[in-house]
């Protein structure tokens, strides 16, 4: 019941407008779950921390006296906790493109509830702070009101989201910006000092996975994630929304390899190893050919992840039991 009153509000949720550019989406969206959805915190009973670096659309620069490509910085961590009956989560990540940067961080809480004998089901809430920052344009208009002139502005958002988990396959559901909050900038136009505006557009992310054993040692896991972003004036439009869907085989939890499709934009390729005790180490890459609408696009994009794997928390340790029967 909970479940299908949370999955609601978020549909609900998602179908709400907004005006803003969109949330920078990563590759190894597979291995990010707690940038996606704040239900996944603590989910997977053993914390992690993971960090992403990102040039999206490497080398273009366009007509942007900045460049046009996007460079993109991510941190996240989550972890288990038991007296909580469930996890918390932190996200922060810093977007730079042309003459705005971002810098958002996200402070996550998951309640978990056991479903069925393996599978646990994550209730997710978050509050979200964005730090957005205008440089200088070169306006076609000097007075336009609505061109921001360097200047900054801050506001508090929130998200929620459901994820359920299973050792064989998991499902996400979140949305965020709720609060649709509303940033003011300086502009070059006489009498409007704070006339220029953005509106936080709500993204809901749909991500799926699951794991088949080839053998004992190869495991493979299609996945797949689909993103919807409203704005307020031009409403649904696939250049607002994306859809991807990829496979990685894993070889002894050590090596792995993968392909993936983003509809209407790239193909993908990554690979990674971990190392370290229990493998808890872990380096990957990723490199997408840009294969269409590269007119406006540079023809590739890298990623560079690190992650390590928290140990998974053991039983707590029973005290010795003492008896006078055998005090000497």
């Amino acid at each position: 019941m909970k479940g299908t009153l949370l999955a609601t509000l978020l549909l609900s949720a998602a179908a709400t407008t907004a005006l803003a550019q969109q949330q920078p989406q990563f590759s190894h969206y597979g291995f990010n779950g707690q940038y996606l959805n704040p239900a996944f915190a603590g989910i997977k009973g053993q914390g992690d921390v993971t960090s992403i670096v990102r040039n999206q659309y490497f080398g273009y620069d366009g007509t942007l006296d900045s460049g046009g490509d996007e460079k993109v910085g991510l941190l996240s961590a989550n972890l288990p906790i038991a007296a909580i009956g469930g996890g918390i989560g932190l996200t922060i990540y810093h977007d730079i493109i042309a003459e705005q940067g971002v810098t958002t961080g996200a402070l996550s809480y998951s309640k978990h509830l056991k479903v069925g004998e393996d599978g646990r089901l994550g209730l997710g809430i978050q509050g979200v702070f964005h730090n957005v920052n205008h440089g200088t344009y070169r306006a076609v208009d000097p007075n336009d009101p609505n061109v921001p002139l360097n200047s900054s502005d801050r506001k508090f958002d929130a998200g929620i989201g459901v994820w359920y988990e299973t050792p064989r396959w998991y499902a996400g559901l979140s949305v965020n910006n709720l609060l649709r909050s509303e940033f003011q900038f300086r502009s070059e136009a006489a009498g409007n000092p704070k006339s220029a505006r953005m509106t936080l557009a709500n993204h809901g992310y749909l991500t799926l996975g699951y794991n088949f054993d080839l053998t004992d040692a190869i495991v493979l896991t299609p996945t797949a994630i689909a993103k919807v972003v409203v704005p307020a004036k031009s409403g649904f439009g696939i250049d607002n929304n994306s859809f991807e869907v990829g496979a990685r085989a894993t070889v002894n939890d050590k090596y792995w390899g993968g392909l993936g499709f983003r509809y209407g934009e790239s193909f993908t390729g990554m690979a990674g190893v971990a190392f370290a005790k229990d493998n808890a180490l872990r380096l990957g890459y990723a490199f997408d050919f840009i294969a269409f609408d590269s007119d406006a696009r540079a023809t590739t994009s890298h990623e560079i992840m690190l992650s390590y794997r928290l140990p998974k928390p053991g039983a707590p340790v029973k005290p010795a039991v003492r008896t006078p029967r055998y005090s000497f």
